[in-house]
Protein backbone atom coordinates (compact mmCIF):
# COMPACT_ATOMS: atom_id res chain seq x y z
CA UNK A 1 0.00 0.00 0.00
CA UNK A 2 1.39 3.38 -1.02
CA UNK A 3 0.26 7.00 -0.97
CA UNK A 4 0.86 9.32 -3.91
CA UNK A 5 0.61 13.08 -3.52
CA UNK A 6 0.20 15.93 -6.01
CA UNK A 7 -1.88 13.76 -8.32
CA UNK A 8 -3.34 15.63 -11.31
CA UNK A 9 -6.88 14.81 -12.43
CA UNK A 10 -8.01 14.29 -16.02
CA UNK A 11 -11.66 14.28 -14.94
CA UNK A 12 -12.60 17.73 -13.58
CA UNK A 13 -11.46 19.91 -16.49
CA UNK A 14 -9.58 22.51 -14.44
CA UNK A 15 -6.33 20.64 -13.88
CA UNK A 16 -6.74 19.89 -10.18
CA UNK A 17 -3.28 18.63 -9.27
CA UNK A 18 -3.24 18.32 -5.48
CA UNK A 19 -5.03 15.03 -4.87
CA UNK A 20 -3.63 12.49 -2.43
CA UNK A 21 -4.32 8.92 -3.54
CA UNK A 22 -3.88 5.68 -1.64
CA UNK A 23 -2.92 2.77 -3.90
CA UNK A 24 -3.53 -0.78 -2.66
CA UNK A 25 -2.81 -3.14 -5.56
CA UNK A 26 -5.27 -1.98 -8.21
CA UNK A 27 -7.61 -0.32 -5.68
CA UNK A 28 -7.49 3.47 -5.34
CA UNK A 29 -8.85 5.68 -2.60
CA UNK A 30 -8.85 9.48 -2.64
CA UNK A 31 -7.53 10.61 0.75
CA UNK A 32 -7.38 14.38 0.25
CA UNK A 33 -8.82 17.06 -2.03
CA UNK A 34 -11.37 14.90 -3.80
CA UNK A 35 -14.70 16.18 -5.11
CA UNK A 36 -17.97 14.91 -6.51
CA UNK A 37 -16.36 14.58 -9.95
CA UNK A 38 -12.87 13.30 -9.14
CA UNK A 39 -13.40 10.90 -6.25
CA UNK A 40 -15.78 8.40 -7.94
CA UNK A 41 -13.76 8.54 -11.16
CA UNK A 42 -10.51 7.64 -9.39
CA UNK A 43 -12.06 5.06 -7.07
CA UNK A 44 -13.95 3.06 -9.71
CA UNK A 45 -13.00 -0.60 -9.49
CA UNK A 46 -11.59 -2.64 -12.36
CA UNK A 47 -14.05 -5.33 -13.47
CA UNK A 48 -12.95 -6.12 -17.04
CA UNK A 49 -9.35 -7.06 -17.77
CA UNK A 50 -9.66 -9.09 -20.96
CA UNK A 51 -11.09 -8.28 -24.41
CA UNK A 52 -14.31 -9.85 -25.65
CA UNK A 53 -15.45 -10.77 -29.15
CA UNK A 54 -19.16 -11.51 -29.48
CA UNK A 55 -19.30 -11.65 -25.70
CA UNK A 56 -16.57 -14.28 -25.38
CA UNK A 57 -13.24 -13.60 -23.66
CA UNK A 58 -10.32 -13.62 -26.12
CA UNK A 59 -6.72 -12.45 -26.32
CA UNK A 60 -5.86 -8.91 -27.35
CA UNK A 61 -4.45 -10.17 -30.66
CA UNK A 62 -7.72 -11.94 -31.48
CA UNK A 63 -9.75 -8.84 -30.59
CA UNK A 64 -7.50 -6.64 -32.74
CA UNK A 65 -7.83 -9.08 -35.65
CA UNK A 66 -11.63 -9.03 -35.34
CA UNK A 67 -11.66 -5.23 -35.26
CA UNK A 68 -9.54 -5.15 -38.40
CA UNK A 69 -11.91 -7.59 -40.14
CA UNK A 70 -14.87 -5.34 -39.30
CA UNK A 71 -13.14 -2.18 -40.54
CA UNK A 72 -11.24 -3.53 -43.53
CA UNK A 73 -13.91 -3.10 -46.22
CA UNK A 74 -16.00 -0.31 -44.73
CA UNK A 75 -17.00 2.74 -46.75
CA UNK A 76 -17.71 5.17 -43.91
CA UNK A 77 -16.94 4.01 -40.37
CA UNK A 78 -17.49 6.46 -37.52
CA UNK A 79 -15.08 6.82 -34.61
CA UNK A 80 -17.08 8.37 -31.79
CA UNK A 81 -16.52 9.16 -28.15
CA UNK A 82 -12.93 10.37 -28.64
CA UNK A 83 -12.47 10.40 -24.85
CA UNK A 84 -8.78 9.76 -24.43
CA UNK A 85 -5.45 11.51 -23.91
CA UNK A 86 -3.12 13.14 -26.44
CA UNK A 87 -1.40 9.94 -27.58
CA UNK A 88 -4.71 8.09 -27.71
CA UNK A 89 -6.16 10.82 -29.94
CA UNK A 90 -3.11 10.67 -32.19
CA UNK A 91 -3.67 6.95 -32.63
CA UNK A 92 -7.37 7.55 -33.25
CA UNK A 93 -6.69 10.04 -36.03
CA UNK A 94 -4.13 7.74 -37.65
CA UNK A 95 -6.72 4.96 -37.70
CA UNK A 96 -9.39 7.32 -39.05
CA UNK A 97 -7.08 8.38 -41.85
CA UNK A 98 -6.28 4.74 -42.60
CA UNK A 99 -9.89 3.59 -42.96
CA UNK A 100 -11.54 6.83 -44.14
CA UNK A 101 -13.58 7.34 -41.00
CA UNK A 102 -15.53 10.21 -39.49
CA UNK A 103 -14.10 11.45 -36.18
CA UNK A 104 -16.72 12.85 -33.82
CA UNK A 105 -16.20 13.80 -30.18
CA UNK A 106 -19.23 12.87 -28.08
CA UNK A 107 -19.45 16.36 -26.49
CA UNK A 108 -19.18 18.24 -29.77
CA UNK A 109 -22.87 19.05 -30.27
CA UNK A 110 -22.86 21.35 -27.25
CA UNK A 111 -19.26 22.44 -27.70
CA UNK A 112 -20.39 23.61 -31.14
CA UNK A 113 -21.93 26.61 -29.35
CA UNK A 114 -18.37 27.79 -28.71
CA UNK A 115 -16.86 26.78 -32.04
CA UNK A 116 -19.44 28.56 -34.17
CA UNK A 117 -18.96 31.79 -32.21
CA UNK A 118 -15.18 31.48 -32.34
CA UNK A 119 -15.14 30.79 -36.07
CA UNK A 120 -17.53 33.62 -36.88
CA UNK A 121 -16.14 36.52 -34.87
CA UNK A 122 -13.41 35.32 -32.49
CA UNK A 123 -13.14 35.96 -28.76
CA UNK A 124 -10.87 37.26 -26.00
CA UNK A 125 -10.34 34.55 -23.39
CA UNK A 126 -8.08 34.12 -20.40
CA UNK A 127 -6.29 31.36 -18.48
CA UNK A 128 -6.83 29.87 -15.05
CA UNK A 129 -3.62 31.52 -13.85
CA UNK A 130 -4.92 34.93 -14.90
CA UNK A 131 -8.20 34.30 -13.09
CA UNK A 132 -6.30 33.26 -9.96
CA UNK A 133 -3.95 36.25 -10.00
CA UNK A 134 -5.92 39.16 -11.52
CA UNK A 135 -9.70 38.72 -11.46
CA UNK A 136 -11.64 41.13 -9.21
CA UNK A 137 -15.14 40.57 -10.66
CA UNK A 138 -16.27 37.08 -11.66
CA UNK A 139 -19.52 36.68 -13.61
CA UNK A 140 -21.05 33.24 -14.22
CA UNK A 141 -23.58 32.98 -17.04
CA UNK A 142 -26.04 30.11 -17.27
CA UNK A 143 -24.18 27.46 -15.27
CA UNK A 144 -24.09 26.04 -11.76
CA UNK A 145 -20.34 26.15 -11.36
CA UNK A 146 -20.40 24.01 -8.23
CA UNK A 147 -21.83 21.12 -10.24
CA UNK A 148 -19.73 21.64 -13.36
CA UNK A 149 -16.43 22.23 -11.52
CA UNK A 150 -16.87 21.60 -7.76
CA UNK A 151 -13.49 23.00 -6.64
CA UNK A 152 -13.29 26.01 -8.95
CA UNK A 153 -13.90 28.67 -6.30
CA UNK A 154 -11.55 27.03 -3.82
CA UNK A 155 -8.76 26.81 -6.36
CA UNK A 156 -9.11 29.95 -8.45
CA UNK A 157 -11.29 32.54 -6.72
CA UNK A 158 -10.73 32.21 -2.96
CA UNK A 159 -7.07 31.19 -3.27
CA UNK A 160 -4.99 32.47 -0.35
CA UNK A 161 -2.22 33.96 -2.47
CA UNK A 162 -2.47 36.08 -5.60
CA UNK A 163 0.09 38.09 -7.54
CA UNK A 164 -2.04 41.20 -8.08
CA UNK A 165 -4.96 40.92 -5.64
CA UNK A 166 -4.12 41.73 -2.03
CA UNK A 167 -7.24 40.19 -0.48
CA UNK A 168 -8.91 37.61 -2.71
CA UNK A 169 -11.96 37.32 -0.46
CA UNK A 170 -12.88 40.83 -1.61
CA UNK A 171 -13.55 39.53 -5.10
CA UNK A 172 -17.13 39.90 -6.24
CA UNK A 173 -19.10 37.01 -7.76
CA UNK A 174 -22.29 37.44 -9.79
CA UNK A 175 -24.48 34.66 -11.20
CA UNK A 176 -26.64 35.46 -14.21
CA UNK A 177 -29.31 32.84 -14.94
CA UNK A 178 -28.76 29.64 -12.96
CA UNK A 179 -28.26 30.06 -9.21
CA UNK A 180 -25.48 28.18 -7.39
CA UNK A 181 -26.54 24.96 -5.69
CA UNK A 182 -24.14 25.31 -2.75
CA UNK A 183 -22.07 27.85 -0.85
CA UNK A 184 -18.69 27.54 -2.62
CA UNK A 185 -19.21 30.95 -4.23
CA UNK A 186 -19.53 32.60 -0.80
CA UNK A 187 -16.29 34.36 0.13
CA UNK A 188 -14.20 33.31 3.16
CA UNK A 189 -15.44 36.48 4.90
CA UNK A 190 -19.06 35.43 4.37
CA UNK A 191 -20.11 37.55 1.37
CA UNK A 192 -22.52 35.56 -0.81
CA UNK A 193 -22.61 35.76 -4.57
CA UNK A 194 -25.18 38.07 -6.13
CA UNK A 195 -27.74 36.13 -8.18
CA UNK A 196 -29.80 37.57 -11.03
CA UNK A 197 -31.97 34.53 -11.79
CA UNK A 198 -33.71 33.71 -15.03
CA UNK A 199 -34.64 30.63 -17.05
CA UNK A 200 -31.82 29.28 -19.21
CA UNK A 201 -33.83 29.79 -22.40
CA UNK A 202 -34.21 33.50 -21.51
CA UNK A 203 -30.46 34.11 -21.43
CA UNK A 204 -30.31 35.38 -25.05
CA UNK A 205 -32.60 38.32 -24.15
CA UNK A 206 -30.88 39.01 -20.83
CA UNK A 207 -27.37 38.94 -22.30
CA UNK A 208 -28.43 41.13 -25.21
CA UNK A 209 -29.78 43.76 -22.82
CA UNK A 210 -26.65 43.58 -20.67
CA UNK A 211 -24.46 44.16 -23.72
CA UNK A 212 -26.59 47.12 -24.76
CA UNK A 213 -26.17 48.63 -21.29
CA UNK A 214 -22.41 48.11 -21.44
CA UNK A 215 -22.46 50.11 -24.69
CA UNK A 216 -24.60 52.84 -23.05
CA UNK A 217 -27.58 52.12 -25.30
CA UNK A 218 -31.00 53.13 -23.94
CA UNK A 219 -33.38 50.37 -22.81
CA UNK A 220 -37.04 51.28 -22.57
CA UNK A 221 -38.19 48.11 -20.80
CA UNK A 222 -38.09 48.02 -17.00
CA UNK A 223 -37.40 44.28 -16.79
CA UNK A 224 -36.30 41.38 -18.96
CA UNK A 225 -37.05 37.73 -18.16
CA UNK A 226 -37.93 38.74 -14.59
CA UNK A 227 -34.69 40.69 -13.98
CA UNK A 228 -34.91 44.42 -13.38
CA UNK A 229 -33.05 46.36 -16.03
CA UNK A 230 -31.79 48.57 -13.20
CA UNK A 231 -30.01 45.54 -11.72
CA UNK A 232 -28.47 44.75 -15.09
CA UNK A 233 -27.34 48.38 -15.31
CA UNK A 234 -25.54 47.97 -11.97
CA UNK A 235 -23.80 44.85 -13.33
CA UNK A 236 -22.85 46.67 -16.54
CA UNK A 237 -21.34 49.50 -14.49
CA UNK A 238 -19.40 47.00 -12.38
CA UNK A 239 -17.98 45.35 -15.50
CA UNK A 240 -16.79 48.70 -16.80
CA UNK A 241 -15.33 49.73 -13.44
CA UNK A 242 -13.52 46.47 -12.63
CA UNK A 243 -9.77 46.22 -13.14
CA UNK A 244 -9.94 42.68 -14.53
CA UNK A 245 -13.36 41.08 -14.85
CA UNK A 246 -13.86 37.52 -16.07
CA UNK A 247 -17.07 36.16 -17.58
CA UNK A 248 -17.48 32.40 -17.66
CA UNK A 249 -19.99 30.03 -19.20
CA UNK A 250 -20.36 26.31 -19.95
CA UNK A 251 -21.46 25.65 -23.52
CA UNK A 252 -22.97 22.32 -22.48
CA UNK A 253 -25.38 24.08 -20.11
CA UNK A 254 -26.83 26.25 -22.90
CA UNK A 255 -29.38 23.69 -24.02
CA UNK A 256 -31.54 25.78 -26.34
CA UNK A 257 -31.41 26.23 -30.11
CA UNK A 258 -28.82 28.58 -31.57
CA UNK A 259 -27.10 29.01 -28.23
CA UNK A 260 -23.96 29.88 -30.18
CA UNK A 261 -25.52 33.33 -30.67
CA UNK A 262 -25.53 33.81 -26.90
CA UNK A 263 -21.86 32.85 -26.74
CA UNK A 264 -21.18 35.29 -29.54
CA UNK A 265 -23.05 38.09 -27.76
CA UNK A 266 -21.04 37.45 -24.58
CA UNK A 267 -17.80 37.38 -26.55
CA UNK A 268 -18.62 40.63 -28.33
CA UNK A 269 -19.60 42.25 -25.02
CA UNK A 270 -16.19 41.31 -23.63
CA UNK A 271 -14.58 43.14 -26.56
CA UNK A 272 -16.82 46.16 -25.88
CA UNK A 273 -15.70 46.27 -22.24
CA UNK A 274 -12.04 46.13 -23.29
CA UNK A 275 -12.62 49.27 -25.35
CA UNK A 276 -13.45 51.22 -22.17
CA UNK A 277 -10.08 51.49 -20.40
CA UNK A 278 -10.39 48.24 -18.45
CA UNK A 279 -9.71 44.55 -18.88
CA UNK A 280 -12.26 41.80 -19.33
CA UNK A 281 -11.81 38.21 -20.51
CA UNK A 282 -13.91 35.14 -21.15
CA UNK A 283 -13.45 31.66 -19.72
CA UNK A 284 -15.44 28.91 -21.46
CA UNK A 285 -15.61 25.82 -19.26
CA UNK A 286 -14.87 22.41 -20.78
CA UNK A 287 -12.15 19.77 -20.66
CA UNK A 288 -14.02 16.83 -19.18
CA UNK A 289 -13.52 13.37 -20.65
CA UNK A 290 -10.93 14.58 -23.11
CA UNK A 291 -13.15 16.82 -25.24
CA UNK A 292 -10.63 19.67 -25.43
CA UNK A 293 -7.82 17.17 -25.92
CA UNK A 294 -9.67 15.65 -28.87
CA UNK A 295 -10.21 19.04 -30.49
CA UNK A 296 -6.65 20.20 -29.81
CA UNK A 297 -5.01 17.14 -31.36
CA UNK A 298 -7.43 17.11 -34.27
CA UNK A 299 -6.80 20.83 -34.73
CA UNK A 300 -3.03 20.67 -34.97
CA UNK A 301 -3.22 17.50 -37.11
CA UNK A 302 -5.89 18.54 -39.62
CA UNK A 303 -6.64 22.22 -39.01
CA UNK A 304 -10.16 21.34 -37.85
CA UNK A 305 -11.83 20.32 -34.57
CA UNK A 306 -13.09 16.81 -33.98
CA UNK A 307 -16.09 16.51 -36.25
CA UNK A 308 -14.07 15.71 -39.32
CA UNK A 309 -14.21 12.97 -41.96
CA UNK A 310 -11.39 11.35 -43.94
CA UNK A 311 -13.43 9.38 -46.47
CA UNK A 312 -12.09 11.32 -49.48
CA UNK A 313 -8.47 10.98 -48.51
CA UNK A 314 -8.27 14.40 -46.85
CA UNK A 315 -9.96 15.96 -43.80
CA UNK A 316 -13.38 17.56 -44.25
CA UNK A 317 -14.98 19.43 -41.36
CA UNK A 318 -18.74 19.80 -40.92
CA UNK A 319 -20.12 20.59 -37.44
CA UNK A 320 -23.60 19.34 -38.38
CA UNK A 321 -23.36 16.56 -40.97
CA UNK A 322 -20.47 14.70 -39.34
CA UNK A 323 -22.55 13.92 -36.24
CA UNK A 324 -22.35 10.28 -35.13
CA UNK A 325 -26.07 10.05 -34.38
CA UNK A 326 -27.03 11.69 -37.69
CA UNK A 327 -24.78 9.39 -39.72
CA UNK A 328 -26.17 6.31 -37.98
CA UNK A 329 -29.81 7.45 -38.27
CA UNK A 330 -29.43 8.32 -41.96
CA UNK A 331 -27.81 4.97 -42.77
CA UNK A 332 -24.56 6.54 -43.98
CA UNK A 333 -22.22 4.91 -41.47
CA UNK A 334 -21.36 1.24 -41.85
CA UNK A 335 -19.35 0.65 -38.66
CA UNK A 336 -18.93 2.30 -35.26
CA UNK A 337 -15.79 2.54 -33.17
CA UNK A 338 -16.42 3.98 -29.68
CA UNK A 339 -13.41 5.27 -27.73
CA UNK A 340 -14.01 6.15 -24.06
CA UNK A 341 -11.13 5.73 -21.62
CA UNK A 342 -12.50 7.95 -18.83
CA UNK A 343 -16.15 7.18 -18.13
CA UNK A 344 -17.50 3.62 -18.00
CA UNK A 345 -21.09 4.94 -18.04
CA UNK A 346 -20.58 6.64 -21.40
CA UNK A 347 -21.44 3.78 -23.74
CA UNK A 348 -22.01 3.92 -27.51
CA UNK A 349 -25.43 4.45 -29.02
CA UNK A 350 -27.33 1.22 -29.63
CA UNK A 351 -27.10 0.30 -33.29
CA UNK A 352 -27.18 -2.70 -35.60
CA UNK A 353 -23.89 -1.58 -37.13
CA UNK A 354 -20.72 -3.58 -36.43
CA UNK A 355 -19.48 -2.00 -33.20
CA UNK A 356 -16.01 -1.89 -31.66
CA UNK A 357 -15.64 -0.42 -28.17
CA UNK A 358 -12.25 0.61 -26.83
CA UNK A 359 -13.26 1.70 -23.37
CA UNK A 360 -12.76 1.88 -19.65
CA UNK A 361 -13.23 -1.27 -17.61
CA UNK A 362 -16.69 -1.62 -16.13
CA UNK A 363 -18.84 -0.70 -19.11
CA UNK A 364 -22.30 -2.28 -19.15
CA UNK A 365 -23.97 -2.58 -22.54
CA UNK A 366 -27.64 -3.03 -23.38
CA UNK A 367 -26.34 -4.65 -26.59
CA UNK A 368 -22.96 -6.38 -26.46
CA UNK A 369 -20.59 -4.89 -29.04
CA UNK A 370 -18.88 -7.11 -31.59
CA UNK A 371 -15.56 -6.23 -29.99
CA UNK A 372 -14.89 -4.82 -26.54
CA UNK A 373 -11.31 -4.03 -25.54
CA UNK A 374 -10.91 -2.65 -22.00
CA UNK A 375 -8.14 -0.08 -21.74
CA UNK A 376 -6.37 1.78 -18.99
CA UNK A 377 -7.43 5.24 -17.93
CA UNK A 378 -4.90 8.05 -18.53
CA UNK A 379 -3.76 9.44 -15.19
CA UNK A 380 -4.47 6.16 -13.41
CA UNK A 381 -3.17 3.19 -15.41
CA UNK A 382 -0.61 4.97 -17.55
CA UNK A 383 1.02 8.36 -18.00
CA UNK A 384 -0.35 10.82 -20.52
CA UNK A 385 -1.33 14.39 -21.30
CA UNK A 386 -4.76 16.04 -21.32
CA UNK A 387 -5.79 19.65 -21.97
CA UNK A 388 -7.59 21.57 -19.25
CA UNK A 389 -10.44 24.06 -19.67
CA UNK A 390 -8.36 27.11 -20.63
CA UNK A 391 -6.97 25.18 -23.61
CA UNK A 392 -3.37 26.33 -23.11
CA UNK A 393 -1.96 23.81 -20.65
CA UNK A 394 -1.57 20.08 -21.23
CA UNK A 395 -1.63 18.40 -17.83
CA UNK A 396 1.01 15.73 -17.28
CA UNK A 397 -0.88 12.71 -15.99
CA UNK A 398 0.71 10.17 -13.67
CA UNK A 399 0.58 6.38 -13.60
CA UNK A 400 -0.75 5.28 -10.21
CA UNK A 401 -1.00 1.49 -10.48
CA UNK A 402 -0.05 -1.56 -12.57
CA UNK A 403 -3.36 -2.84 -13.89
CA UNK A 404 -1.99 -4.63 -16.94
CA UNK A 405 -4.49 -2.83 -19.16
CA UNK A 406 -3.18 -1.42 -22.46
CA UNK A 407 -3.53 2.25 -23.27
CA UNK A 408 -5.96 3.52 -25.89
CA UNK A 409 -2.97 4.45 -28.06
CA UNK A 410 -1.58 0.91 -27.81
CA UNK A 411 -4.86 -0.63 -28.98
CA UNK A 412 -5.63 1.82 -31.78
CA UNK A 413 -2.06 1.73 -33.06
CA UNK A 414 -2.21 -2.09 -33.10
CA UNK A 415 -5.43 -2.03 -35.14
CA UNK A 416 -3.94 0.55 -37.49
CA UNK A 417 -0.75 -1.51 -37.94
CA UNK A 418 -2.59 -4.73 -38.84
CA UNK A 419 -4.99 -2.85 -41.10
CA UNK A 420 -2.05 -1.26 -42.91
CA UNK A 421 -0.28 -4.59 -43.32
CA UNK A 422 -3.38 -6.30 -44.68
CA UNK A 423 -4.08 -3.40 -47.04
CA UNK A 424 -0.53 -3.57 -48.42
CA UNK A 425 -0.83 -7.33 -48.91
Amino acid sequence: MTEITEVPSPFCGVGTDDLKIQVDGVTLKVLENGCAVNTPAFEQAITDTQPRVDGQIVSLDVAVAKAVALLKNTALPVIGGCATDVNGMRGLLALADRCGAVVDNMNFTRARNNFLALQDSGWMNTTLAEVKNRCDLFVVIGADLEVVVPRFFERYIWNAESMFIEHTDQREVVYLGTAPSGSASTSPSGKAAQVLPCATEDLPDVVAVLRALVKDKPIRAESVAGINVADLQVLADKLKAAKYSVITWAAGALTYRHAELTVQTVSEMIKDINNQNTRCSGLPLAGKEGDLTANQVCGWTTGYPARTRFSRGYPEYDPFMNDTNVLIAEGEADALVWVQAFNSKSVPPVTELPTIVVGRSGMTFSKEPDVFIPVGTPGIDHVGHAYRTDNVVAIRLKKLRDSGLPSTADVLNAIDKVLREETVC
